[in-house]
């Protein structure tokens, strides 16, 4: 952690000799000069790790040097020391951009203490975390087999997914290794989960079942709408915990967050199903028998998903919801500007569900675009492209006027994504399903072990196309393949990401309550 170069700018450098032998037994490289014009003339000729600058010097002083300094190197933090404690003078060092600023007399350590901060805190914070994350290992590991419900889970994902994220800007690639292999660990330990509870949560008078997609508004959403005057829910396609995590921070001036809840999106996670289930308020099957003619399975021709609003009124009016509804949903970014231009239609409502579709088609494009590809190269880099997405997004902008208007906000989502790589072979006919993290038909050939297979569909309250229809579900990063071209499937779809199957990613979807500040 030593061997920095410091460069020390004080009219009084005599008087710091103390200091400077200090720092140079930390191992720390110290160079001195008196004045800003010799200050000037070492930073244009070398570089320094951090620059200890004195406020107060005939000639040119601090607050005149630091400009010139900041147009020779940006990057280079600089600590300004000062005997005076004006405000004014303390706003314009903070406003020239300074790393830190210390009242004299200093002492050696706290000088330390700010070079610590400015130069190592990525080195400090990456050890210290990786030593707690370390020391963490073994009881996340352990819980994986205490874990007996969905709620156990929910723990589970959130604090692999808060380490996820602690150890993004980590140097130390094994402990990432190791989080990584600890996670995929836990998605094999969750799909047995599911794969033994999940037919249960259907059952009448379950105890164990969590909220579903098919009982979402009904036990989570309309209560919310209950009691608040006006309320703006926004369901994001493919919306998981860390990209919640990651565009929280844009919402911090807007909103405080009431609730950061979880529930859990049916199978097969993809939108035809999860998403119609949502606003019908019931399940696949049910919505098959029920409203046979604004349900199409998998191998029918056309739009899965357009009576969204239809299911929504459907339900508000079952559950005697008489709410001022506004519906709409937004694929594309002329869309969200239409929307801005008629805000007053979501003001006006008690009720407005808005669809964005965004986080979708990034998934979508990011396996049909190298560029994008290229971009979003791994999980890190896909929750940083969401962040500038969302930064930039007529989704913020209509967020900032509905917390204008002090609407409680919901944000959601119908499924979670994740990034395949794991080739699985099956073999069907013409009339299998295409998705490539579950399929459903007739005449499915697979191996038992590698699958979750439904070959009841109407247990798992799903509808089939025809009598022998069955559905399998891939296991958490695993992807389908056909025999006859897995070289192609793999070469394409390897380091995507998918939605339709297990996993924590997609099933444990974010629920997240906001209040206007």
């Amino acid at each position: 952690m030593s061997g920095a170069k410091i460069l020390w700018v004080d009219d009084e450098i005599e008087l710091l000799k103390p200091h400077i032998l200090f720092l140079k037994g930390k191992g720390y490289d110290v160079e001195t000069c008196n004045n800003g014009y010799d200050a000037l003339d070492l930073v244009a000729s070398r570089q320094f790790d951090l620059i200890v600058l004195d406020e107060m010097m005939p000639g040119l002083t601090g607050l005149e040097t630091l400009p010139r300094i900041k147009e020779l190197r940006p990057m280079t933090p600089v600590i300004m020391v000062t005997k005076s404690e004006e405000e004014n003078i303390m706003d314009k060092a903070v406003g020239s951009k300074i790393a830190d600023y210390l009242i004299k007399p200093v002492n050696p350590n706290q000088v330390l203490l700010s070079i610590k901060k400015n130069v190592h805190s990525q080195q400090l914070v990456t050890e210290q975390t990786t030593a707690d994350y370390r020391s963490e290992f073994g009881r996340i590991a352990s819980s994986f087999a205490d874990a007996r419900t969905f709620d156990d889970w929910v723990q589970i994902y959130r604090k692999l997914v808060g380490w996820e994220m602690e150890l993004t800007e980590s140097t130390d690639a094994g402990v990432r290794e190791i989080l990584s292999y600890q996670k995929d660990e836990a998605n094999n330990e969750f799909a047995k989960f599911v794969r033994n509870h999940y037919l249960d949560w259907f059952s009448d008078g379950s105890d164990e079942a969590p909220v579903m997609s098919q009982n979402l508004l009904r036990k989570k959403v309309f209560p919310v709408a209950d009691t608040s005057d006006k309320t703006t829910f926004f369901l994001i396609d493919n919306f998981r915990l860390d990209q919640w995590r990651m565009i929280r921070p844009a919402l911090h001036g807007l909103f405080e967050v009431e609730k950061e809840d979880f529930y859990c999106s049916i199978l097969p996670t993809a939108t035809q199903y999860a998403r119609n289930a949502i606003f019908a308020g019931l399940t696949p099957l049910a919505i098959d028998k029920i409203m046979p003619d604004l349900w199409l399975n998998d191998n029918e021709a056309g739009g899965k998903n357009r009576h969204e609003e239809d299911f929504l009124r459907r339900q508000m009016q079952s559950q005697g919801r008489n709410y001022k509804l506004y519906f709409d949903k937004i694929v594309r970014s002329d869309a969200g500007k239409r929307l801005i231009d008629s805000i007053d239609k979501v003001y006006n409502a008690d009720l407005s569900v808005i669809v964005f579709n965004f986080l979708d088609i990034l998934s979508h494009a990011r396996t049909e675009t190298q560029i994008i590809r290229d971009l979003a190269e791994d999980e890190a880099a896909f929750r940083s492209l969401t962040r500038s997405w969302f930064e930039h997004s007529n989704l913020l902008d209509i967020l900032r006027l509905v917390a204008e208007r002090g609407h409680t906000v919901i944000l959601t989502s119908d499924h979670g994504t994740i990034r395949v790589d794991r080739p699985v072979r099956v073999q069907g006919d013409r009339e299998t399903s295409p998705n490539l993290r579950y399929k459903t038909g007739r005449n499915l050939r697979f191996n038992p072990k590698e699958v979750f297979a439904v070959t009841k569909p109407e247990q798992a309250h799903l509808p089939k196309s025809n009598i022998t229809s069955t559905y399998i579900f891939a296991y958490n990063r695993d992807f389908f393949v056909y025999p006859n071209n897995t070289n192609q499937f793999v070469r394409y779809y390897s380091d995507t990401f998918q939605h339709g199957g297990i996993s924590m990613e997609e099933m444990i979807v974010p629920f997240i309550v906001l209040k206007p500040r």
